[in-house]
């Protein structure tokens, strides 16, 4: 059960910090409109997929669950 209260601390921690990026940078675009990221416009039609996007959001979760995984481990 102690294991399940350190995850709950690092998830909480983690909240934290998304919510404190969120609310002092809100006119950042560095995410979402990378290149190669894909956008097709059309008369009526928008299509938009950010391939890089979730190449970056993949790459970094990765490492912060390999992180929590190496910290934990005993």
């Amino acid at each position: 059960m102690q294991s399940l209260g350190k995850y709950l601390i690092i998830f909480g921690i983690l909240i934290v910090i998304i919510g404190l990026i969120f609310t002092f940078a809100p006119k950042s675009n560095f995410l979402g409109h990378l290149p190669g990221d894909i956008e097709i416009k059309k008369e009526n039609f928008t299509f938009y997929f950010p391939v890089v996007t979730c190449i970056i959001f993949s790459i970094v979760l990765t490492l912060f669950f390999w992180l929590i995984n190496f910290i934990t481990k005993k």
